[in-house]
């Protein structure tokens, strides 16, 4: 018969042993793991400030081939055009073959005129899509599909376009014209071109307040819910839309500001519009479109002068509004 020996029964962990060396791979496990989740939300951080510095650098070579910025949009009184000014950076994101199938003389939804529309609308475009976007997703309706976006335009403080003046907003792009770089007299470095949104966004519209030009901007989240309007979550769904709820974003509150609101027993964060865009509208288009993303504490944002900056959430709301403005003689030190 076989003999064991006291050797040979230590080979075998005890039961004990077994559950320290489980509970010590738990902790490492534990311990591990945020700094993975760390790991991969740098890697995307880096690959979001990679796409807007493509957006800026796609203006500028846009500014050389037509002497001019895009326009934010272009607006008729028969509603063709529309086209976001993204739209027409296509050719400088290495995207010229779609934009062939653009017909700018004609609005996006027009399909009599332009059927070929209907392979726009929904293209994903990996430049205009964050990385830590959860929301990366077609918006399906009766007539198209959509894509989001996540890069907007600076449309400036407040103000999005007056069609009795023809006023348009202080920002980097600006409605039914095409600035120069003569137009950024507070210089390109010292002038947002572009920051962060959020896709799904959702958004307070058509209340038709303030109706008149030269009402200030409101100071706080409640002030911009106390305008009112129609509810809804369409907010930067449409990258081919040039309009503010869409393509832009305005500097009334700094970035990534909670502006809550209830609907049907849910708090949303939102956004505000006061009316659509047009030519022919008697009241003005305001808009507090905030500057959002899902990186912790900031938004990449791009100067016009081709640099990206990472700026905090916690930026002064003044230096934030003399950043996006590209004329308003304003002093201010750049975030760090």
């Amino acid at each position: 018969m076989p003999r064991f020996t006291l050797a040979d029964k230590r080979q075998a962990f005890t039961l004990v042993e077994l559950l320290v060396v489980i509970a010590i791979i738990g902790v490492l496990v534990g311990l591990l793991l945020p700094a993975v989740q760390a790991a991969r939300e740098a890697a995307r951080r880096m690959q979001c400030s990679n796409n807007v510095r493509q957006m800026v650098l796609a203006t500028h070579n846009y500014l050389d081939a037509h002497r001019s910025i895009p326009p934010a949009v272009c607006l008729a009184p028969s509603g063709g055009g529309f086209w976001s000014a993204q739209a027409r950076l296509l050719p400088f994101i290495e995207q010229a073959n779609l934009q062939n199938l653009i017909d700018f003389r004609y609005n996006y939804k027009d399909l009599n005129n332009a059927p070929q529309h209907a392979k726009v609308t929904p293209m994903k475009i990996p430049t205009f899509i964050c990385p830590s976007e959860v929301n990366a997703t077609e918006r399906v309706t009766t007539s198209l599909t959509y894509f989001p976006i996540n890069y907007a335009i600076n449309y400036g403080t407040w103000l999005v376009y007056n069609a009795p003046t023809r006023s348009s907003g202080d920002g980097a792009f600006v409605v039914n014209q095409r600035l120069t770089d003569a137009a950024y007299i507070d210089g390109m470095s010292n002038t947002v071109a572009f920051s962060e949104v959020k896709a799904y966004q959702a958004k307070l519209a058509d209340s038709n307040n303030p109706a008149t030009l030269g009402v200030a901007a409101p100071t706080s989240p409640a002030g911009v819910v106390a305008y009112g309007g129609n509810f809804a979550t369409t907010g930067h769904t449409e990258w081919v839309d040039g309009k503010v709820h869409h393509a832009g974003f305005t500097a009334v509150l700094p970035p990534n500001t909670r502006v809550p609101y209830t609907n049907a027993g849910a708090i949303f964060d939102v956004d505000f519009i006061s009316r659509s865009e047009s030519v022919t509208a008697t009241t003005p288009t305001y808009a507090a479109v905030t500057s959002r993303s899902f990186h912790n504490g900031v938004v990449e944002a791009a100067m016009m002068d081709g640099s990206v900056q990472a700026i905090a959430s916690t930026i002064d709301g003044t230096v934030w509004r003399a950043m996006c403005t590209r004329a308003g003689n304003e002093a201010f030190t750049h975030p760090e």
